[in-house]
């Protein structure tokens, strides 16, 4: 019944939006001529309405309950981007999401042609008319990577360099969790900063919800446990590291932090993620740290 009733919102909703017309002009002066909006429009009555919303507000028929919740399409804004934060995505961020999904959410990964992939990616940019439409908008700047300075023979080095960079140099317990005991925090600040540490806040091994461009509060993942929305690869926490998470708060760290050290919080972040798939390694490492 569910099916039946959503193939006649869809048949509604299909008969009263007039089809595209005219070519639309969007950031970077791509210019998408009408039968590609259309054929765009179609393909995401048929995969993305039920979630993204017929006016993509990110509230259509399943969206109730879900969390995190779809994204409102006419915010123009995208959390993982390879663009630095806040500047709008490549055509190709688009379609890396789609094709991959994200993990942890409904958004699932989509096997669709290639005509349609890139059709759905311009009608998407429609939501957003204030964002994309204009060729005076610009598209964000492409960083180029820097190349990894450790590799699988130094991974132990960027392990232990990126405990301290994460904790200490970049202070991401400002948000996320602590993975260190409260004597080794100390000892690393007074290496680095010149002294140890007084007093720790008491949430130093809580996570720590955010406010949001996104109408709702975000919550920094457990690397030990959480699913990493858009990571696949070792590579793709460098792009995120790199990047930043646009609309989230959280940051990216290119010319904040040095490049080396970038790759060094990578393999961190990638050894707390490897506790995930062991339950009894990832309570025996929390319990070692806590308390201590």
């Amino acid at each position: 019944m569910k099916f039946v009733i959503l193939a006649l919102l869809l048949s509604l909703v299909a008969c009263e939006k007039t089809p595209f017309v005219e070519s639309k002009t969007f950031a970077g002066g791509k210019v998408v001529d009408s039968a590609t909006l259309n054929l765009g429009y179609t393909t995401y009555l048929e995969y993305c309405v039920q979630c993204h919303g017929a006016n993509g507000d990110g509230k259509g028929v399943s969206w109730a309950g879900m969390y995190p919740a779809p994204r409102n399409l006419t915010q123009g804004l995208y959390k993982f981007a390879n663009v630095p934060y806040g500047e709008l995505p490549h055509d190709a961020d688009f379609h890396r999401i789609i094709r991959k999904g994200l993990n942890g959410s409904a958004m699932l990964p989509w096997d669709i042609s290639d005509e349609r992939l890139d059709a759905v990616t311009q009608y998407i940019k429609t939501f957003a008319p204030q964002v994309w439409e204009g060729a005076d908008k610009t598209l964000g700047t492409k960083i180029e990577a820097t190349p990894d300075p450790y590799g699988p023979g130094k991974k132990a080095e960027a392990i232990a360099r990126g405990a301290k960079v994460y904790h200490i140099v970049a202070q991401c317990t400002t948000c996320h969790r602590a993975y260190a005991s409260k004597s080794d925090i100390s000892n690393w600040n007074k290496e680095i900063n010149g002294s140890p540490i007084a007093s720790f806040d008491s949430n130093l091994y809580e996570l720590k919800p955010q406010d949001s461009e996104y109408d709702y509060k975000v919550i920094p993942p457990d690397f030990t446990y959480h699913p990493l929305r858009s990571i696949f690869s070792t590579e793709d926490i460098y792009q995120r590291l790199l990047y930043g998470v646009s609309g989230s708060g959280m940051p990216g760290w290119k010319d904040v932090v040095a490049d080396d050290d970038i790759w060094a919080l990578t393999y961190y972040v990638e050894s707390l993620r490897e506790l995930k798939s062991n339950t009894q390694a990832r309570d025996a490492f929390l319990k070692s740290i806590e308390g201590n």
